[in-house]
Formats: C-alpha cells, structure tokens, sequence
C-alpha cells in the first residue's frame, strides 16, 4: 500500500510539474516543430526495394558485386503512337545523332514496330544517376514533342516516384483529416475538444516525420504510411486522456481535473500502448530489412504520440477548459444493446463457428497466391508516370532482363556459355562480350592473327606485325615474339583498345581513314568493355520470355545456372535480375512470416498474462486476433486476387499489435462488469460501454486503410492500405460479434486459469443495510467509493471488496418512506481513528456522503476529511455500471442534494463499544 502512495505521489507530482508549467512545455514544443520542419527535407527516401535484401541473398551481393566492376548506362524504352515505319526510321535516325545518345535500337521487326507504334530503344552515355543523362531523357522527349508519346526509363526514375507518393501524401491527409474530424463529431460530447485532439495530432505527426532525419534514409513505404498510421494507432492515447479529464472535471476545476486525469492517464496509455509498440518491435526482426525501417519508424511515431499527450495535451486542455465547458452536445453512438443480446443467445453457436472460421481462414490464407515483384501489382488510380509506363508495357511487353556474372579473364569459355544459352528457348536475347559483332562477322572477343587484324582494318600487315610485337611486350609475353609473330593471335577488343591508347599517348600516328575507324569502333568497344567487363568479372546480359516471378521462372533460372556451372565454378556464378530477387523474398517470406506470427503474438500474450493474470485469457485474445488476420487475407483466395508479400507481413504485424486493443478494451470491462452482475447483463452492458471506443479508433483506422487503397497511385503502398483497411474491419467483426460469445462459454477457463494466489478476488457486498467492514471497498454508497476505508457505511451499496476483507452487516436494508435510502452520521469515540469530524451532520454547506469510520476514497483523504461532493444518478444501481464505463464519455449525470437526516433514531445506533 506505502508503494501505491508513492507511486501516485510522483504520478501526482509530475502532473502538477507538467500542468503548471505549461508555457515552459509550450516553448519546448515549438522550438521541437521547428527543427523538425527544417529537418524533413533532409530527410532522404530510398525507392529501391532491393537495396533492404538480406547480405546474405544472391540478389543483394550480385548487386553490389555489379556496382563494384561494372557501369550501367541509362536506358529508355520510347514508344511513338500513330506514325508510319518510314517516319519511326527518320526519328530514330535524328535521335541518333543527338548529344547524349550513345546508341539506338530499332528494326523492321514486330518487337520493334506494329499497328502504327514504333519501340525505340535508347542507350545514354551516362549511368542512371548522372543529371546529364536525365537532361538528356528530356532532351529527347522534347524532340518528340510533335507525337503521341509514352515511356519508361531508369533515368530519374525515384524522382518521379517521389513526386507522385508526395502528391498522393497530399490528398490522403487532407482525406484522412476530413475522416478524423468527422468520427471525432460523431464520438465526441463537446465541440471544444477536437481542436486539442488535431493540434495534439498534428505536433506528434510532425516530431516524427521531423526526427526520421536521425535515420539518414527510410524507405519509401515507410514515408508514405507513416503519418496517417501514426494518428489511426494514436488516437486512442488522446481519447482516454480527454475522457478522463471530462469525468475529473465533473466535480473539480480545469487545473485539479487536468492533473488528476493525467496522473491516472499515464499509466493507463503507456500499458496500452505495449501492445502496438509490440507489433511494431516484431516487424524489425524480418530478414528483410524493410521491416526494420517500418518497424522502428513507426514505433518511434508511437513514442512521439505519447510524448505530445503526456507533455502537451494537458496544457490544451486547460488552455481550451472554459471552450469545453460551453460546447456539450449530445453524443451520437447508440447503445448496441440489441448486439450484446444476440451475443449472449449465440453463445454456444458462434465459438464452434468461430474455431471452424479461424481453421479454414489459416488454411485458405496458405493457399493465397502471394507476389513479390512489384509489376505484377495494379493501383487502382494511376500518375501520369506510371500510366505512360503501363502503356508501353502493354504494347510491348514488360522486359524480364538477367545478369550472370562469372569470372572474367577466358573469352573462349564465355563463347561456349553464351552459344549455350542462346539455344534455350525461354532466352530471347543473350549479350555479352563473347557474341557481341565488331566488324565484318567478327565478334569482339575472336582472336585474330596480324594478318587477319590487317584484312579487317585495311592495314599493312608490317604495320600489324609491328603492333602485335609491342602488344607482346606490353603483355609480357616475349614468347610470342621468339616463336614467331605472325602466327601470334590476339582478341579483337583487347587489340582495337592497345591501339587506341597508344595513339592517344601519342606513340604511333595513324592514316585519317584508319583513324577514323579506330575511333568510331573504340566508342562502342569502350561501352561494351565498361557494362560486361570487369576487372575480375564478365557480365552477359539476358532477356527471358517468362514472367518475372513464379515456378516456371525459377526453374529457368536453375538451368540458367546449371549451364553456366558446366564452365566455372558453381560458387563464383550469381544471377541478379527481377526474378532472383523475387526468388530471394519467397525464399525469406516464410521466415519473416514465422517471426511476425511468433513474435507479435508471444509478446502480446506476455503482456495480457500480466495485465489480467490469467493464462487462458490471452490465449482466447490472440487467437481471436489471429483468426481474423488469416480471415483477412483467405478473402483474396476466394476472390482469385493476389497478395502482395509485404502488405501481409506489416498488416499482421500491425493488425496484432493494434486491433488486440479493441479486444482488451471489451475484456477489461467485462472482467469489471461480472464481479457484481450476471455475466450476461455484464457483456450486454461491456458492449454498450466499449462500442464508442471502438469504433472511435476503429473507424480511423480503417478509413485510413481505404483511402491509402484508393489514392496512392504506388501499387506497393496501395497494396498495404488495402490489406490494412479490410484486416482492421474484419477484426473489429470478430470482437464484437464473436469474442463476446467466447467470452462467456469460455468464463471458466478464464477462472480456472486465473493466478489465484496473486489476484484480488472480489466478493459483492450485502444490497443494502448497514454493516461494519474494515479494507477495501470499490463501488457505491450512494455515489462511488474506492479506496482504503475502515468503519460504518450506512445506506444503499453496490459495490465489491476483495476476498481478503471483513464485512459484517449491522442492520438490514431499510428505505425511506419516498424510496431514498438513509444516510446517516454515527458518533465515533475518536475523529483520528475513525476518519469523520464530530459534527458533521450539523454542516449544512456541503453536500457530503457520510460514512463512519476510517478509509480513502475518492474525494478524501482516506481520514474523512474535507469530502468532497457526493454524485448520485436516479437509479443508484446504474452508478456501478457508469463507473466502470469511465473510459466511454458517455456518461452524463445529474447532481443532487441528500438531505440529510438529523434526527437520531435510537433504535438504530450502534453501541459505543462497537464504534470503538
């Protein structure tokens, strides 16, 4: 009991510190928002999902491996609608010729050209990231201004993406602004506080979008989905504070009501929040190390949230006190009586129904066809970038290209590979420095004699023999030389490049003619040699007919590999490609699914185990939770629609670690509820109770979900709004409609499972009378009392004690004659002992339930002194249940008068010996 004082000693303390000191938080918070606001455009927004693979993927070494020895031009697929092959011959020709443009392809040829389109396929001279090659892209679009014009390209592609997420951020704040506001109308009883609620939103919001800068880079998933999730997984933080601001303020003034809401706020939120924080923590466990970059973003915008209710809030309560006060209206959430009836006559219906729901949802969830490459998705809205996209994928197909990389340093081996793998029919193209045609049938790569290289370039063969005798030097290769050096041979490319680095040092001068072919022949050499040369690797570059991901695919890709092992060793060859990194995310996704489902579920399990003591209680939670995620997404299953990888991984998470919420919100009051009624009349009320909570928060965040679904024009993020919105309705369903149920057949399990030597049980006290009881009491005597109390309660009670504590009854129930049960003063022997000043049924200025004997309750300091007013309904039945329905709002009582009874009657005084 000395650490309950204490605890809500410093609880007391730090909201006092928080509540006077308000301007001083006020300061600190602006001075927060403005570095956060110069700190957002700092923040850096990756659009690569591949670049958050594991090390240890194929996929993610193959790419650094190809950034390390490789360069990769930017290239541009342009489709030109509506114009002959003769007019697609002229512009190709033209583009052909402009700066930046350092080879085009574009043939007589059904890939190339049918019903009036012509494909012109566009190499730059510089990497995908230059700035040059993006004036360039747009240099050439400029050109074909005059036509209608559709394209893809790499070149400033994350640009283009980041312009779109930031438009679709727009509209879906605005969106998701406009829905917020319109559920906190519905659910709120004063008009007042819903600009503390916005602006508590909004600074939280903005600290967190701020602060992401710590990261240096997040995703662009992540970016997009944080701000509205951040206040759909928020909201209930602010709502419990204001509800209980709104019950203290009922009998105390703006400041003592503030304090004393926050004091009991801050305990209540921070163990609600365990549950979201939980499911976030989860999601940074994934192999896949987007998770980590969601998971900690959005458990960072949850410490965000709380900080703003805990430091700012209270200082707007006060601030907006006297705006509250005026602007009441009646609350429009009806009771859901007619809900809490049909649970309790399908009791023993919906559980089984349930269990065969959540066996077939996990069945029917494994079976859904789920993806993994990001081209297989279709938004339901489109940006201009992406519509231009989707056209020319659809004209000319999507390209499915593969890297192989391989050792470099033997030409002849990466012949035989190449000639082998052009003869697999799901290769549609095979380049690579081996097949690559240099002058007159000769690929770059054959090795030629003096003679032969003379032939070729129109050269004199002495002249020839006199380069190849300094190639061999140069080479070190001084046997050549000795044994004679026409019969010596050297590869085309590695030729041409000896030449040409010796003309431009200025060691040999070539005839005008010659050097003209030298220097037309080293510019597509040298763009050859950089993309499929490397210093210790060479790279053939494939394009596949098969779609980028499924079974057919990657069993391509193992023959892809098992040809290329017939050469090199099977360690030193990687596939890099669309298709292996989807390969690579099938291969984690079932790891990173375990871990979510384990994860998510152990650690909201250990948290229910200690905030209801009883072990079989979270099992029935989760597992309602569980069912409805493997609901929500066996739905795609039925329906024959894919599901994208990553929205189900950061739905469960999020599903789990927020919607369990609704279910301990119903649980808690339930387990209240039952202590003192019928566990029937307690669920139907429990419903009535939790209802408003729920669909506050729940509508939220399944609005949030489908406008995300409905707006974003990414196919990723729209993906996972959608698998957010449906979840969270389909666990909201199964709260209401079946945990209920489940509840009530399942109330044994849930006692028998209880930690009996731990938890205070509660026994309900006598109807009404007067007894004599020493401990704890929580309940009402004519209004509600909760706390330590020792002595004399006289009067109508409804309330329970622990199993622990003495009750003995007195007297029997009694009512006045106009039905208002009495409520008298007894004479104790001393005022210190028994916690009521002598004479106070002769202080006619307050309104004072009274009591004899010692204790705390609400009002007092546990010593009867300075009691506050006593509030009491009609029905003083219904006090219990209101009392317990403090976190709903939705209580709205009618103060009144006791008159108090100063004549003594002797018949009903208690001996002095009993008082003592």
């Amino acid at each position: 009991m000395e650490k309950e004082k204490k605890e809500d000693s410093f609880m007391m303390k730090l909201s006092t510190l928080i509540v006077d000191k308000r301007k001083g938080f006020y300061l600190i918070f602006i001075l927060l928002i403005l570095y956060s606001v110069f700190s957002m455009n700092k923040v850096k927004v990756n659009n690569d999902l591949t670049s958050y693979l594991p090390d240890t993927t194929e996929t993610r070494q193959g790419l650094d491996l190809m950034e390390e020895q490789f360069v990769t031009y930017g290239t541009a697929r342009v489709m030109v609608c509506n114009v002959t092959f003769q007019e697609a011959e002229g512009l190709a020709e033209e583009i052909r010729e402009m700066d930046g443009v350092s080879m085009l392809d574009f043939e007589d040829a059904p890939e190339y050209y049918h019903d009036c389109e012509a494909l012109l396929k566009i190499t730059f001279d510089g990497t995908a990231e230059d700035e040059g090659s993006l004036e360039n892209l747009n240099a050439v679009l400029d050109a074909l201004s005059g036509y209608d014009v559709y394209y893809s390209s790499d070149i400033g592609q994350e640009e283009r993406d980041a312009g779109d997420l930031n438009n679709d951020m727009i509209v879906i704040l605005l969106l998701a602004g406009v829905v917020i506001v319109a559920v906190l109308l519905f659910t709120s009883t004063t008009y007042a506080e819903i600009p503390v609620f916005l602006m508590t939103f909004i600074v939280a919001a903005i600290l967190n979008k701020g602060t992401n800068y710590w990261f240096g880079t997040i995703s662009f998933v992540t970016d997009s989905i944080a701000v509205v999730l951040q206040l759909a997984l928020a909201v209930d933080y602010a709502i419990i504070l204001c509800h209980r601001f709104m019950e203290e303020h009922e009998d105390k003034d703006a400041r003592e009501a503030v304090i004393v809401a926050l004091s009991k706020a801050i305990p209540e939120i921070s163990s609600s929040s365990l549950t979201t924080v939980s499911g976030m923590v989860a999601m940074m466990f994934m192999q896949f190390r987007i998770g980590y970059d969601m998971g900690i973003v959005l458990a960072k915008a949850i410490l965000m949230s709380l900080f703003s209710v805990f430091f700012l809030m209270p200082g707007l309560l006060l601030t907006f006190a006297n705006a509250i006060d005026h602007s009441h209206h009646k609350s429009f959430v009806p009771n859901i009586t007619a809900v809490g009836k049909f649970c309790v006559h399908t009791r023993f219906i919906v559980p089984p129904v349930l269990v065969v729901l959540v066996i077939a949802g996990a069945v029917l969830s494994g079976r859904a066809h789920y993806v993994y490459d990001v081209n297989t998705l279709e938004s339901k809205t489109m940006s201009e970038n992406k519509f231009s996209v989707e056209m020319v994928n659809r004209e000319f197909g999507t390209v499915n290209q593969l890297a192989v990389i391989v050792p470099g340093g033997d030409y002849e081996k990466e012949g035989r590979v190449l000639r082998e793998l052009e003869r697999m029919p799901e290769v549609q193209s095979c380049m690579g420095l081996a097949n690559i045609e240099a002058m007159d049938g000769y690929v770059l790569t054959e090795q030629l004699s003096p003679r032969e290289f003379s032939e070729l370039i129109d050269m004199d063969v002495e002249v020839a023999n006199l380069l190849y005798s300094a190639y061999a030097v140069d080479d070190s290769n001084f046997g050549a030389i000795l044994g004679g050096i026409s019969e010596y041979k050297v590869p085309l490319i590695d030729m041409f490049l000896f030449i040409y680095d010796q003309k431009e040092s200025g060691s040999i001068t070539l005839e005008d003619d010659l050097e003209e072919t030298l220097t037309d022949a080293y510019s597509q050499i040298s763009i050859a040699r950089e993309q499929l040369l490397g210093e210790r690797c060479s790279r053939f570059v494939l394009e596949l007919s098969v779609p980028s991901e499924g079974e057919e695919t990657y069993a391509v890709l193992e023959r892809i590999r098992a040809v290329a092992a017939k050469y090199y060793d099977y360690d030193d060859i990687y596939l890099v490609g669309n298709s292996t990194s989807n390969k690579d995310l099938s291969d984690s996704f079932s790891m990173d699914n375990g871990i979510i489902t384990i994860l998510t579920a152990l650690f909201v399990m250990v948290i229910l185990l200690f905030t209801f003591q009883s072990a079989g209680l979270p099992v029935l939670l989760v597992v309602t939770i569980q069912g409805s995620i493997w609901m929500n997404f066996s739905l795609p299953y039925l329906t024959g629609e894919v599901v994208y990888f990553l929205g189900y991984l950061v739905v469960s998470a999020i599903q789990m670690g927020a919607t369990i919420d609704y279910a301990i919100v119903i649980t808690s009051r339930y387990m209240e509820l039952k202590a003192y009624m019928p566990i029937k009349k307690a669920i139907v009320e429990t419903l009535n109770q939790a209802f408003p909570t729920i669909v506050t928060s729940g509508s939220m965040l399944v609005a949030a979900g489908f406008i995300i679904s409905n707006v974003s024009t990414n196919a990723v993020v729209a993906a996972i709004g959608l698998a957010l919105g449906r979840g969270t309705l389909t666990s909201i369903a199964l709260v209401l409609l079946a945990l209920p149920q489940t509840l009530l057949v399942g109330d044994m399990i849930i006692e028998k499972t209880a930690f009996t030597l731990k938890r205070e049980m509660a026994k309900p006290l006598p109807a009404g009378g007067r007894i004599r009881m020493t401990g704890h009491i929580k309940g009402y005597v004519n209004g509600v009392i909760e706390g330590e109390f020792s002595g004399v309660i006289d009067g109508e009670m409804g309330a329970v004690v622990r199993a622990r504590d003495t009750v003995e009854q007195l007297r029997e129930y009694m009512e006045m004659s106009d039905g208002t049960p009495r409520l008298e003063a007894e004479e104790v022997d001393s005022p210190e002992s028994a916690g009521v000043q002598k004479g106070a049924p002769e202080a006619p200025e307050k309104d004072r339930g009274e009591t004899e004997g010692s204790g705390a309750a609400p009002g007092g300091n546990g010593k009867g002194e300075d009691a506050e007013d006593v509030e009491v309904v009609e029905n003083p039945r219904n006090v219990a249940m209101e009392g317990a329905a403090d976190d709903s709002g939705k209580k709205t009582r009618k103060r009144r008068r006791w008159h108090k009874n100063r004549k003594k009657q002797k018949e009903q005084e208690v001996p002095e010996d009993e008082e003592r």
